[in-house]
């Protein structure tokens, strides 16, 4: 489905922009690629540029001369009134997702000289709120991993990749690369090459997700294995690396067959790793290394989303947290029912203003 949506963006780009256009977002696209861009990033950012050429398209503009602030204003309103083939409207996060690469390209034409003037220099994005990440507790995440049917051949390997997700936290695109000789099954590790950014890391993984691996191994993957061999870690039915759809498609699919109301995929099973470790008292540090984040500011969103430690120290401390006794409610309500109020008085009797009225 993606691919097909790509190829008729691609066509409405070649159909109505010339391609003085196309050109500059080749050179530029290369230019990142040069300075070390994953090919996933190059990808995406190619398919929200290219989204912009094409409503260029319709608006008749053909050149960047022709790209005005006004112009890029238009095309702000024009994804905010946006509508998905489901009728909802793109996200704020996407609206901002499309808008922003637009400023650093712009930027980048003005500095080699191609534009004069750089139109998106004032251009303001949308204020992107502050979401808290899904996640399942401890109890919601076993009825996922329980999901896969052990009795047909793929939930062996179901089991033991959503097993690794859970234990490890590694990102989608992650697991998708892991190869054979990446899982040291005899010290428990995983050596993650390449990932968000390039950067390698070292995780620890689990002897339960270690066990299931080794059931995997032993009796599914010879099964699913063409030659020769590429040393993919995980493999579809027909002997192929997952696509990054088909394994989001499958994650989603296990966690709403709990009927515990909560949507996620791949990422929710980070989430949740995170959280729940948090939970159990690790250092955040050590949950920062495990997720490969950079800046420690990206891993406290976490310490937001632990809201049982909170929970508890609130208990611990906060003076009105606890009952004192279970007929202190009663006692109090009976008490402050007896007391004579201004309503409850006599009718004929005299009721003197208060200082305040007079």
């Amino acid at each position: 489905m993606r691919s097909r949506c790509e190829a008729q963006l691609k066509w409405k780009v070649k159909r109505f922009l010339s391609k003085s256009l196309i050109s500059l977002l080749d050179k530029y696209l290369q230019y990142l690629a040069v300075k070390g861009f994953t090919e996933s990033t190059l990808r995406v950012r190619r398919v929200h540029m290219e989204m912009f050429l094409a409503w260029c398209g319709t608006a008749s503009i053909t050149s960047t001369t022709q790209i005005t602030r006004s112009s890029l204003e238009s095309y702000q309103r024009y994804l905010f009134h946006y509508r998905k083939r489901d009728g909802k409207p793109l996200a704020v996060a996407s609206q901002h997702s499309r808008l922003a690469p637009l400023k650093v390209w712009f930027k980048w034409l003005t500095r080699r000289g191609y534009i004069p003037n750089d139109p998106a220099s004032e251009l303001e994005l949308p204020r992107v709120g502050y979401k808290l990440p899904n996640v399942l507790n401890k109890d919601e995440a076993e009825q996922v991993l329980m999901q896969p049917n052990l009795k047909e051949r793929l939930g062996i390997r179901d089991r033991a990749l959503l097993e690794f997700l859970y234990s490890t936290g590694i990102r989608r695109m992650e697991i998708l690369h892991l190869k054979l000789y990446d899982v040291d099954q005899k010290h428990g590790l995983v050596t993650i090459r390449e990932g968000k950014g390039r950067r390698d890391r070292v995780v620890p993984v689990g002897d339960r997700a270690l066990a299931w691996l080794d059931r995997y191994l032993t009796e599914l993957r010879p099964l699913l294995v063409l030659k020769p061999d590429n040393g993919i870690l995980f493999l579809t039915l027909m002997g192929a690396p997952f696509t990054p759809n088909h394994l989001s498609w499958l994650a989603r699919r296990y966690v709403r067959a709990t009927g515990i109301g909560k949507n996620g995929a791949c990422h929710i099973f980070r989430h949740t790793m995170a959280t729940l470790m948090l939970e159990g008292g690790a250092d955040i540090r050590y949950i920062q290394a495990m997720l490969g984040h950079v800046r420690l500011d990206t891993t406290q969103i976490y310490t937001h989303v632990s809201i049982r430690m909170l929970k508890q120290i609130h208990s611990a401390t906060h003076p009105a947290a606890q009952l004192e006794s279970p007929n202190s409610v009663a006692s109090n309500t009976q008490h402050v029912s007896s007391t004579p109020t201004a309503s409850c008085r006599s009718e004929g009797s005299e009721v003197k203003p208060s200082p305040e009225a007079e």
